[in-house]
């Protein structure tokens, strides 16, 4: 992606330090105020918007591996290594990778774990119930839907984890799997997202 280009994607404004969605730097939304989610903290590299929405389908529908390098490439140059010990792409269930054929939360995580130098897991946390899919359900519905989704096999104590995904709309599935890790000891949870929704549902 030219510099021209990346220069017009609709980068994230800061906001809230816990979840990222917009509103005045460094204070946490009231969602977040009256209940806090299971991560500490929130990255988002951009909001979901044109045309950022459009690679995000790109990748996931029609396997355009190319947006991934574009993401990647966009992250590393925008954040600095961050002060954890341990990177987690969220888990898709096996029925769906077996539909899709490959995880995007895996294939961006790889070029950010290699460039930091960081531990990329892909075997400690399992997606053990094939949800519904999240897109147009409102946000007790998610949360509903992603009760006791994920497992987590080891130990985490005292590890601060990244949790990686491509968008983050009410927050309800990284909320889910923080809380998993969180019950395996992990001290801190925190996500890096491509794209923030403006606004959740």
């Amino acid at each position: 992606m030219c510099g021209a280009c990346q220069v017009e994607l609709p980068h994230a404004a800061a906001g809230c330090p816990r979840c990222a969605i917009g509103g005045e730097a460094g204070v946490a939304c009231g969602h977040c105020q009256r209940h806090p989610p299971g991560f500490d903290w929130t990255i988002a590299r951009f909001t979901y918007a044109a045309p950022v929405d459009q690679l995000v389908q790109r990748l996931k529908y029609g396997h355009d591996f190319a947006v991934v390098q574009a993401f990647s490439g966009a992250i590393l140059a925008a954040v600095a290594r961050l002060d954890v010990d341990l990177v987690v792409p969220v888990p898709l269930h096996r029925h769906r990778l077996r539909e899709r054929g490959f995880n995007q939360a895996v294939e961006i995580a790889r070029p950010l774990a290699r460039a930091w130098g960081l531990p990329l897991a892909l075997d400690r946390v399992t997606r053990v119930r094939d949800t519904s899919a999240q897109a147009g359900l409102a946000r007790k519905a998610r949360q509903a839907n992603l009760r006791s989704a994920f497992a987590c096999r080891d130990a985490l104590d005292g590890r601060r984890v990244l949790l990686v995904d491509d968008v983050m709309t009410t927050g309800a599935t990284l909320d889910a799997l923080a809380r998993c890790l969180k019950k395996q000891g992990a001290v801190e949870v925190g996500a890096l997202v491509v794209a923030r929704t403006p606004s959740p549902r």
